[in-house]
């Protein structure tokens, strides 16, 4: 059943009216045009839909936009601000912490959630934190060295 659902996208209000059931993930894509978000299993188990909703990571391509009501969304195109990458993306980037980039997305969000968490994790609760995100590529030991590099306040960016 259709419903206005209002909430905040990447700083922005947003309104729309939807199937209250239908996945943040699709809405995000098809209606709203932000592809940085990407479907990968559909059964919430790779990551790589992974957004920040209330500034934890959610896997949206099983969270029902009933859920996403007065909340803050954030995915991958609204984390950079005013030009200038998140620290998180700029230690990616500094440490080639993406190859195919398909994950990265997801990669990145889920790390933003844990260090908003716990700002020194250490390798093993970075591990622990990332370990449900699939990487096709193996790109792990970067990935991992770009959240320590983070963690260690290495990395510039906001």
């Amino acid at each position: 059943m259709n419903r206005s659902i209002r909430f905040q996208l990447n700083g922005q209000p947003t309104s729309l009216t939807v199937d209250a059931e239908r996945s943040l993930l699709w809405v995000l894509r098809t209606d709203l045009g932000l592809t940085g978000t990407k479907y990968g299993c559909g059964a919430a188990l790779c990551g790589a839909c992974t957004v920040l909703v209330d500034g934890q990571a959610v896997r949206s391509c099983m969270y029902p936009m009933s859920q996403v009501e007065g909340k803050t969304v954030t995915t991958i195109e609204g984390l950079a601000q005013d030009a200038k990458l998140h620290r998180v993306q700029a230690a990616f980037v500094a440490h080639d912490a993406l190859q195919c980039g398909f994950c990265t997305p997801g990669m990145v969000l889920t790390a933003c959630s844990l260090l908003a968490q716990n700002s020194r994790p250490s390798r093993d609760e970075i591990i622990s934190a990332m370990d449900a995100n699939l990487c096709r590529c193996g790109g792990y030991q970067r990935i991992v060295r770009a959240i320590e590099a983070v963690a260690a306040g290495a990395q510039g960016g906001r």
